[in-house]
């Protein structure tokens, strides 16, 4: 179906942009919110339609002009709070020449109501944010989700499965990306949606209560409580906080695509994801060999090929390369200085994302980007966390390789860059010191401590003793409460639990044990289920009386997670001549 059928059948209504609300470059000039003296009705916009398959028409929207008379500024004698509102959207978007709180104050209003949202977390990780460097700063961290719902007649027409729209959407697509404290190197890490991974108890928006499942595959966690609930079983899976999720359906796709006019991406053979004998179905990607700009429907089915890849891995490489595209139209039209674009950015990013809470607004979703403008993409790793077939569906399920995944996991809680490339110290891990917790902890010996033996996590079979010894030698560190636990906790990392409930003295407190221990502050996590400070001497640690932690260096990357091509690769099955057929 092409793009412009789909635009005109229940696309959302666009709504008018600030020229069409009377803003223009000239309406206002001076600090005394003066009305401008230029001549000329507000200019016209174009946006150039997408493309279907290889052999669409394309379609597109063209632009109108609306005449009327300028608007003047009412003249105030103070800066009110809306007008500082204003003064700061002039000063940093770049999106409106404001003086007054008039109809760009309508227009900023407008964006913020284009925005959806929810909750950030669904659910409890126990992860918490980590402490800043020596320097005030953290790393980034934004899971971004694509989601395959059918709710609406737009996302029908453009995925298909009309009987779909009244099942819960699912996260098709999921990343991560992480920026470095330093905002000079960034990771975009992917899990295929077909991945099984424990997903904990979630509740959605409604309130509604959903059971932890440690058999079900990863991109069911959206319809287990929302996007909050994908986040939380990241958190959970990875120790990493993460700090905000941005979610897109198929039509939000659609129209970002043609937005930037269109994102480039690359096969090394024609390519043609159509239905065959042995496999229905098929995103209907057709493409030369080369390169090409993919806008509309075609961004939408580059994004969701999977058979002509061969693999969820490559279906991931495919949307790295897309999403590193995206980025570098983004910076080549200036899109966060140049004010026309900015404004049709604006427009058309506030209607196609839902985003959490914590940055639904127009300011935050600015301070966000401007925190991502400046990331050299040369320095942009992307990966994907290898994976195994999954014993009880292997035809249909995968499982992460455990080794590789929590080596990546490892890199992205201690900001270790994914590549080497700029970086003096490359080769050696990164540290950074922390600042002392606002809440000091209380005396060693005058809080309980329980230790719980957690070393047959990988399999091994458990350290024997391995809890009372490590108690033993916390109460000579002075934790004279200290006791083992006859219950063993198998898990892979060590790690020191503090009651929720407690807050910051709990974790202040959990704190003081790891830093005794030589454990990392990514080691402190809170949860609701514990009593009392708890250590769980992980499948990492089975011997010795301090922790070592393992040496990752920059750019150590598990074989085969850096998935960075040029040119995607296209099986055999689903290459095209470029001929009509």
């Amino acid at each position: 179906m092409g793009q412009s059928s789909v635009r005109r059948e229940g696309a959302r209504e666009r709504a008018p942009h600030a020229r069409d609300l009377g803003w223009d470059e000239t309406l206002y000039d001076g600090e005394d919110g003066e009305a401008g003296q230029g001549a000329g009705a507000p200019r016209s916009r174009r946006r150039g339609g997408g493309s279907g398959d290889g052999d669409g028409d394309g379609g597109g929207r063209s632009g109108h002009r609306r005449g009327g008379p300028r608007r003047r500024a009412r003249k105030t004698g103070k800066k009110t709070g809306k007008r500082k509102v204003l003064r700061w959207v002039a000063a940093t978007l770049s999106l409106l020449i404001l003086g007054t709180a008039g109809a760009g104050y309508l227009y900023y209003e407008h964006l913020n109501g284009n925005l959806r949202g929810g909750g950030r977390a669904g659910g409890e990780s126990g992860v918490k944010k980590g402490a800043a460097n020596a320097l005030g700063d953290t790393p980034l961290n934004i899971l971004l989700i694509g989601s395959d719902s059918r709710a609406d007649a737009k996302n029908v027409a453009l995925g298909g499965g009309k009987n779909d729209r009244d099942r819960p959407a699912l996260a098709d697509v999921q990343m991560l990306l992480h920026v470095s404290a330093d905002r000079k190197n960034a990771s975009l890490v992917s899990i295929p949606r077909d991945t099984v991974v424990p997903i904990p108890e979630c509740k959605d928006k409604d309130g509604k209560s959903y059971a932890a499942t440690t058999n079900r595959p990863i991109n069911e966690s959206l319809a287990r409580g929302g996007p909050g609930c994908t986040l939380t079983t990241w958190e959970k899976l990875t120790g990493v906080y993460i700090d905000h999720w941005l979610m897109i359906d198929f039509a939000g796709v659609v129209s970002m695509a043609d937005e930037v006019g269109g994102v480039p991406v690359c096969v090394k053979t024609g390519v043609w994801d159509k239905p065959t004998a042995r496999v229905p179905g098929g995103s209907g990607l057709k493409l030369p060999k080369g390169t090409t700009d993919v806008q509309g429907e075609q961004a939408l089915q580059w994004l969701r090929t999977r058979h002509a890849w061969g693999s969820d891995q490559a279906r991931a490489k495919a949307q790295h390369m897309y999403l590193n595209g995206l980025m570098k139209k983004l910076q080549d039209q200036k899109a966060w200085t140049d004010t026309g674009r900015l404004m049709g950015l604006a427009e058309t990013a506030t209607t196609a994302f839902e985003v959490s809470d914590e940055i639904r607004s127009v300011k935050k979703l600015f301070d966000l980007s401007m925190q991502l403008k400046n990331v050299n993409l040369k320095r942009l790793t992307t990966a994907t966390v290898p994976t195994s077939e999954y014993p009880e569906n292997p035809k249909a399920w995968v499982q992460v390789v455990p080794s590789a995944a929590d080596r990546m996991w490892a890199m992205l809680r201690d900001d270790i860059a994914f590549d080497k490339n700029g970086d003096p110290a490359a080769g050696k891990p990164k540290s950074s010191a922390s600042p002392k917790p606002k809440t000091p902890a209380e005396e060693p010996g005058s809080f309980p401590v329980r230790v719980a033996n957690g070393t047959a996590g990988d399999g091994q079979a458990a350290a024997e003793g391995r809890a009372g010894t490590m108690a033993g030698n916390l109460r000579e560190k002075g934790f004279t409460q200290a006791e083992s636990l006859r219950t063993a906790e198998p898990r892979k990392d060590s790690v020191v639990f503090y009651p929720k409930a407690d807050g910051d003295q709990g974790r202040a407190n959990a704190a003081s044990v790891a830093k005794a221990l030589g454990l990392p502050d990514s080691a402190v996590r809170a949860d609701a289920k514990v009593e009392k400070v708890t250590l769980v001497v992980g499948a990492d640690w089975r011997e010795g009386s301090t922790y070592k932690k393992p040496q990752i260096a920059a750019g150590d990357l598990p074989e085969g997670a850096d998935d960075k091509v040029t040119c995607m690769d296209v099986y055999s099955v689903y290459q095209w001549n470029g001929k009509k057929s």
